[in-house]
């Protein structure tokens, strides 16, 4: 960044990188407060020219046509590809902001040479140019190795104002490469957005964020990365024949030696600190057995195959049935390994998960549990938790401070395993963590082992086809942990743990404004029935469900129809751009079953279907299935479970 003084003025003259100009704008805000004491003017502070932003872009396989083979991996010849829904968003966005301003827009990918269609599809939208970097010495890129690739890149061919990305790519869902790009480029960011407002003269910007329970508005300055969430704007989409149209001089080709002359950066799964090892597939056969008969004969039928699977009792209603024996470790020399638990305070039942997993894995690897708690005090431990760390902050304060003293914490003190909640904030503080020091981290774990003293961590894939297991090569090794998938021990005893506080200075590069809480993550993840409600059931019905919610001790989630008409929460939405449940049973109602939604609900132990239609796809998916209107049924079906209930208590 340079100076030049004319007169009594003052001009901030830009250059070619893009963090030269977040340093330009962020000195030529502090010099604006100085203008009275100097007695001198900001001649400039903006960009030079108009806004230059850009849309990061993946291709995915498009889920409908996905197959595993016989090793469990993913058959990828001939299969249907497409953009990722979210990035499509990013899109239309950035499209959508450059023509208010006369901006610009380019798309990039990475990715083999065929993802080129992504970039021809974003550009017959109206983009202005594409970038595809292409290489084999890419392949195998964890997160990290691509926003390092990406970071490379936009620095090389940019500066630009706004970088969007998706909220996560739906055939990994990690949602990590956005906040780790933030990180590695030293920007703002803000994830899942709703609604976003742009000031390209004050270089700022204001957002609506989704979080996991609810809704987060924030402000912060330019340049900065956007993820953008489902409901940001309509997805940019192009058909074919168009894309064929668009101009190949368009489209730039990178490769790593371009990026890197001097060949000193590691690339691909070189360059990755987590690797992929062996899979499992997730059978989930269903009986797809339709019900015929009359309303009584059906439901009858239905709730003898409940009863048989032994789903309507007390024990089933039970949470955490069948958790391991709780051990407490035994007391560990200063230097063994540490198990760090990244809670959020406000979580309860996540945070009991968290911190008793720490334990559970410092018996493993003979190490010592800790607990370290984003803006203040957890409250109850678990026996076993020798210390908890209170980051001591205020309800202004972004994730990115939180990261930012976390990470000196763990350059500090360097556990063995670190853990996080796969939340909106966990994984922002996590990814950022991560990329500033080049750990390893694995997204949306459902199972964490200890391996020869090496953190095992098992997450889902190809919209729950199978679970992978992920390794880490660093010292430091870390996870964000899916809610509800770790047992919790109602039995163990509050644990008395030295707290340390840590302070937590405000950068100020982003600011919380207001937050709001619309649902309660814990009752979700731990219910033993989910009840699955579609568009015919009119939200003025809903209270027809009190008393089969009650007595099963159910929770209400729905399709991306109902949560787009806002009558439930987008927090309750399951598919594959909402969430994923896994209770012992889900009931379906009055819900279609498109491969987008059911996906949500595959790994359910048993699926029963209520639907007036014998050919709607959701009984291909249903262990048993009811035809029927569901407003006669529901009164039925309840009737029969609380009378078997009864009778087999």
């Amino acid at each position: 960044m340079k100076y030049a003084e004319e007169g009594r003025g003052l001009v901030v003259c830009r250059q070619s990188r893009l963090c030269w100009i977040q340093q330009a704008v962020h000195t030529a805000r502090y010099l604006g407060e100085k203008i009275n004491e100097w007695g001198c003017s900001v001649s400039d502070v903006s960009l030079s020219g108009t806004p230059h932003l850009v849309a990061l872009v993946k291709q995915v396989p498009r889920f409908e046509s996905m197959t595993l083979g016989e090793d469990g991996r993913l058959v990828r010849e001939g299969i249907a590809l497409e953009m990722n829904p979210y990035c499509r968003r990013g899109v239309a966005k950035a499209i959508e902001l450059a023509g208010e301003v006369g901006g610009e827009v380019t798309v990039v990918t990475m990715g083999p040479p065929g993802a080129e269609d992504c970039l021809r599809e974003a550009i017959a939208c109206g983009t202005d140019r594409g970038l595809l970097l292409t290489d084999r010495a890419c392949a195998g890129s964890d997160t990290l190795a691509t926003a390092k690739a990406l970071q490379l890149l936009l620095e090389q061919t940019g500066p630009f104002a706004v970088i969007f990305t998706g909220k996560n790519s739906v055939d990994a869902d990690t949602g990590q490469v956005g906040p780790e790009l933030a990180q590695l480029m030293g920007l703002p960011f803000a994830g899942s957005v709703r609604k976003l407002d742009v000031d390209f003269e004050e270089m700022t910007f204001s957002a609506l964020c989704e979080t996991d329970n609810g809704t987060r508005v924030i402000e912060g300055e330019l340049p900065a990365v956007i993820s953008c969430g489902e409901r940001l704007c309509a997805p940019a989409k192009a058909i074919p024949p168009l894309r064929a149209k668009v101009d190949a001089s368009l489209i730039e080709t990178w490769d790593s030696s371009r990026l890197d002359p001097a060949g000193t950066q590691k690339w691909g799964a070189a360059a990755s600190p987590t690797r992929v090892g062996e899979t499992r597939q997730i059978e989930m056969k269903r009986s797809s057995q339709i019900l015929q008969g009359t309303l009584e004969t059906q439901v009858r039928e239905a709730v003898d195959l409940l009863v048989d699977r032994g789903l309507l009792s007390a024990s089933a209603q039970a949470s955490d049935a069948g958790r391991e024996t709780w051990a407490v470790p035994a007391p560990a020399a200063p230097k063994a390994p540490a198990i760090w638990a990244l809670v959020e305070p406000e979580r309860k039942r996540m945070t009991q998960e968290l911190a008793q997993e720490a334990v559970r894995l410092a018996v493993r690897a003979g190490g010592r549990a800790g607990v370290v708690s984003i803006g203040e005090h957890p409250g109850q431990v678990p026996l076993g938790v020798d210390w908890v760390t209170v980051l001591e902050g205020g309800p202004t304060w972004a994730d990115e401070d939180y990261a930012r003293v976390l990470t000196e914490l763990v350059q500090e003190q360097r556990p063995r395993v670190f853990l996080a909640p796969s939340t909106a904030r966990g994984r922002a503080v996590a990814s950022r963590v991560c990329a500033a020091l080049g750990l390893g981290l694995t997204g949306d774990a459902v199972e964490l082992e200890i391996e020869n003293g090496t953190l095992v961590a098992w997450k889902p894939a190809f919209g729950g086809q199978l679970v992978a297991a992920v390794y880490s090569s660093s010292d430091v090794q870390a996870a964000t942990v899916r809610a509800g998938v770790l047992a919790v021990d109602e039995t163990v005893a509050a644990g008395v743990a030295e707290v340390r506080v840590l302070p937590v200075p405000a950068l100020g590069h982003v600011r919380v404004i207001e937050q709001s809480v619309t649902d309660n993550l814990d009752t979700l993840a731990v219910a033993p029935v989910v009840i699955g409600l579609g568009a015919s059931v009119d939200p003025d019905e809903y209270p027809l469900f009190d008393g089969l919610c009650d007595f099963l001790r159910a929770e209400l989630v729905a399709t991306r129809k109902v949560t787009d008409a806002g009558w439930m929460p987008h927090s309750r939405q399951i598919g594959i751009t909402g969430r994923a449940v896994t209770p012992p049973l889900f009931l379906s109602i009055g819900a279609s079953g498109k491969f987008n939604h059911s996906v949500g609900f595959r790994a359910a132990g048993t699926v029963l279907a209520i639907n007036k239609d014998a050919a709607a796809p959701v009984f291909s998916v249903a262990d048993v299935g009811i035809v029927g209107d569901w407003r006669e049924v529901l009164p039925l079906l309840e009737g029969e479970m609380r009378s078997r209930l009864a009778s087999v208590e």
